[in-house]
């Protein structure tokens, strides 16, 4: 139950901070992708706070025995860039640029009632059953490494 009481109090925290720094309005995301017109650095100094408190941050958690909100880590082990790695970023990336919104910020942004968030959100979800479903039929994933 604490581990859920932690997701909880950090996801809202982190949701907070999404709002604060603006990054739940697609015009900043769409602002920041618009590097021949009218730039704005908006995502820029938000990425930025966000590596360097992770980054100090990281370090001292990871003297731990196991993580607060959790009882183990959940640390990558795969290195190496696959063809999958490369597709569904860029596929990520045109998403997020058309869209105005990550899957996060889709989340987050259901709680304004607006059409576009939840258009988006439906189709992250759309897209996750395609690809599932294509999986299970073509065995894709494996194909793409």
């Amino acid at each position: 139950m604490k581990y859920n009481i932690g997701a909880l109090i950090v996801g809202l925290l982190f949701a907070i901070g999404l709002g604060m720094s603006g990054i739940l309005q697609p015009a900043n995301i769409i602002g920041f992708l618009d590097i021949f017109g009218k730039w704005n650095p908006t995502l820029l100094f938000t990425m930025a706070g966000a590596v360097g408190v992770h980054f100090i941050t990281y370090k001292l958690i990871r003297k731990r025995k196991t993580p607060m909100f959790s009882k183990d880590w959940f640390i990558p082990t795969r290195q190496e860039i696959t063809p999958a790695l490369i597709i569904g970023s860029l596929i990520f990336g045109i998403g997020w640029g058309l869209g105005g919104y990550c899957p996060t910020v889709s989340v987050t942004t259901l709680a304004s009632f607006e059409t576009r968030p939840i258009i988006v959100f439906v189709s992250i979800i759309s897209g996750m059953l395609l690809f599932s479903f294509l999986d299970k039929k073509t065995n894709l994933k494996s194909k793409l490494e």
